[in-house]
């Protein structure tokens, strides 16, 4: 079905609403019945959606699929312009220039408005009137509210939290709807039905189309079949291996959802060819328009380049102009009536294959005073809002009958070497499943036996943690550690368990480390029984802006946070690529885990799963799924999880020793002077010769 076709009848109902609203804000770029500054701020949204109003035309009348990628391009800086770079400083969608222009309060929520307004970029795109109607008829009461009088804040507020709150009806259901759902099929098309070698087609989709994309689509295009199947291959073989190595079975579902940055279509539009085969319909919904609806640091779904990550910062909690105690419990009453609404979607839900890219530079903030921010009250309700979201979903798609699968590839802004980077990647993203998972039992044959780990930096990484473990009641039959190769994350190469909290303490540091798309540098914690006790980094002289930027980033605004996982890297091919290229502070943490032990803040790996059992290659069932905070999940499950799980990682050159510790005292090396010492695993060592 034309996916236009699917919102007929929706659009329809609504399209003299839309109409109307048109016609109104195109009267007020000419109008003087609102005195300045406010005048200015409503005459330059409504030129904006006058602009969305043409391209919507553009689009209906054939003229988008006509037109030359010179034109395209124009269009999409025409659309994006004002958030980007040399712009934003002049734009209301920044919250320091509406506050200075607007006023205190006010600025903070006509920059919110206006950064809603900006969605229309992709409603327009996928002919939904509705969210363009509701936004223009928000616009258009205050904007007569203001004709009116000066308003006081509070009453601007008030419309606000009202739009926000009665239209969850419709924001957050087409939310879930959108991610379960594969009928949806706007982005699926695109890849589809067009010619991919003709690079029009990127800006089809609505996104801010950079150089990025189009080089990266351009690469792709100029790869043999048989490299671009590869990747695909690899990505869908660990997505269904996920399934066989959990004991799930993937024959009961239905639906997988691909996430993934533009311009590597190519390659998706494998990926869904291998999907379709296992029986699995594709579900291709792009990251979270609407703000009620993201959730800061993450993008599910997939997106291009962003046109200016400061402001994404800037705009992160918006939703502290309407988050209470009545808005979250109106949200999770919506998300239960809308998952009830999709529980078939639901559940033939199979779980997301995630795709990531690294290369770009890292990204440094501006904190500014201007910005909305949670108070203590409202980061407790967020915190209980994401639980809330967790055990509704958990419901409706529970967590042991689905699996997952990631991997990720370099973008050109990684430098000179990106074509040679690639190749590498691809290598180390299909090593040798056998040979690795060998070696890796053999560290896991050593930590079985061990009641602690030790580990300890080296020269300036100060680093001197003690990890303890879960103990084994029949070591023939149970494992402590998980031994990860190539199934739900790539690249291979770790083991890995959920610490025992009491007796875990010591310090981490690390001289950098790539999260999401901030870049830490100097990044010390500090652990008592397991839970973080402090923290800090250098990314600021003000020491307290840097402890916000982890709360923040890390500890997703709670106190403290356990040690959910302790992991082993083994990949010491992808370290030596790091090291060759110099791009070691550019990987994610995804194959950054892979390259020396790494710990993980927050859930355990086993999150809302914990009473299924997991098993090694070698038949023995990893016991060790739960800790002392998840374990509560059988009294209160409030007081169990925290919705974050974020990986940390010592890279071989700053790490000294790896050392198993038995209960009787007896130490053995694992890892000493950075080099893997265990017998077994020399191998490892081969890669890093000459280091």
């Amino acid at each position: 079905m034309d996916y236009q076709m699917m919102f007929q009848q929706e659009n329809e109902i609504i399209k003299e609403r839309f109409e109307l609203s048109m016609e109104r804000i195109g009267q007020m770029a000419s109008e003087h019945t609102v005195q300045e500054p406010y005048r200015d701020y409503f005459a330059r949204t409504a030129s904006f959606i006058s602009m969305m109003g043409e391209y919507l035309r553009f689009i209906e009348s054939g003229d988008q699929k006509a037109a030359s990628v010179e034109v395209l391009r124009e269009w999409n800086q025409k659309l994006y312009q004002d958030i980007l770079p040399d712009h934003y400083e002049e734009s209301y969608a920044n919250p320091a220039y509406a506050v200075s222009r607007l006023g205190e309060g006010y600025g903070q929520l006509l920059s919110y408005l206006y950064k809603e307004i900006r969605g229309d970029i992709v409603f327009v795109h996928e002919w939904r009137l509705t969210d363009l109607t509701i936004l223009n008829e928000t616009l258009i009461e205050i904007y007569n509210m203001f004709e009116e009088e000066i308003l006081e804040v509070s009453r601007i507020k008030e419309v606000i939290y009202w739009f926000v709150s009665d239209y969850t009806d419709h924001t957050v259901t087409f939310r879930v709807r959108e991610g379960l759902d594969p009928t949806l099929s706007f982005a699926a098309d695109i890849i589809r039905d067009n010619d991919l070698r003709d690079l029009r087609y990127l800006y089809y989709f609505g996104e801010y189309i950079s150089d990025s994309e189009l080089k990266t689509a351009e690469f792709l295009n100029s790869l043999p079949e048989e490299t671009v199947r590869l990747m695909a291959d690899t990505y869908t073989e660990g997505y269904r291996k996920g399934f066989e190595v959990m004991g799930r079975d993937l024959k009961k579902k239905g639906s997988v959802q691909i996430r993934y940055e533009l311009g590597f279509e190519r390659m998706v539009k494998y990926a869904m060819e291998n999907f379709e085969k296992l029986g699995l319909q594709v579900i291709l919904c792009r990251a979270a328009i609407w703000t009620v609806n993201t959730n800061a640091g993450r993008k599910n779904g997939y997106y291009s380049t962003s046109p200016n990550r400061q402001y994404v910062y800037d705009h992160r909690y918006d939703d502290a102009l309407y988050l209470n105690k009545a808005f979250k419990d109106r949200k999770a009453a919506v998300l239960k009536v809308a998952y009830e609404t999709y529980k078939e979607q639901a559940a033939a839900f199979a779980g997301p294959a995630l795709m990531e890219t690294f290369g770009k530079e890292g990204f440094e903030p501006i904190n500014k005073p201007e910005v909305n921010r949670l108070d203590a009250k409202q980061e407790k309700l967020s915190t209980e809002m994401s639980n809330e979201t967790s055990r509704i979903l958990n419901q409706y798609v529970p967590g042991d009958e689905t699996s997952f699968t990631i991997i990720a590839f370099p973008v050109p802004e990684i430098g000179d070497d990106f074509e040679k980077i690639f190749e590498e990647t691809i290598a180390i993203n299909t090593l040798d499943y056998e040979k690795y998972k060998g070696i890796q039992q053999a560290i896991i044959d050593v930590l079985d036996e061990a009641d602690y780990v030790e580990v300890t930096g080296k020269g300036n990484n100060k680093t001197h943690l003690k990890v303890a473990l879960h103990p084994l009641k029949d070591r023939n039959k149970e494992t402590k550690f998980e031994n990860c190769v190539a199934d739900v994350n790539i690249p291979l190469g770790e083991v890995f368990t959920s610490p025992r909290l009491t007796g875990t303490e010591g310090t981490l540091a690390v001289s950098t480390v790539y999260i999401t798309d901030f870049q830490f540098k100097d990044l010390v914690m500090t652990f008592e029984n397991g839970m973080i006790k402090d923290y800090s980094c250098s990314n600021f002289e003000d020491q307290e802006e840097g402890k916000a930027l982890i709360k923040q980033v890390i500890l997703k605004n709670q106190d403290t946070l356990p040690m959910g996982e302790f992991a082993i890297g083994t990949n010491t091919t992808a370290y030596a690529m790091a090291r060759k290229f110099g791009i070691l502070d550019k990987l994610p943490i995804l194959i950054v885990e892979k390259m020396g032990p790494h710990f993980a803040v927050g859930d355990t790996c086993y999150s809302w799963a914990e009473d299924s059992p997991v098993y090694n290659p070698n038949g023995k069932e990893i016991i060790a799924r739960d800790n002392e905070v998840s374990i509560l999940r059988k009294e209160d499950v409030s007081k169990a999880y925290f919705s974050c799980h974020t990986d940390i990682t010592i890279p071989y050159a700053e790490l000294d020793k790896i050392e198993a510790v038995t209960a009787s005292g007896d130490r053995v090396l694992i890892i000493d002077d950075g080099r893997f010492v265990l017998k077994g695993t020399e191998e490892l060592n081969i890669p890093l010769a000459g280091l």
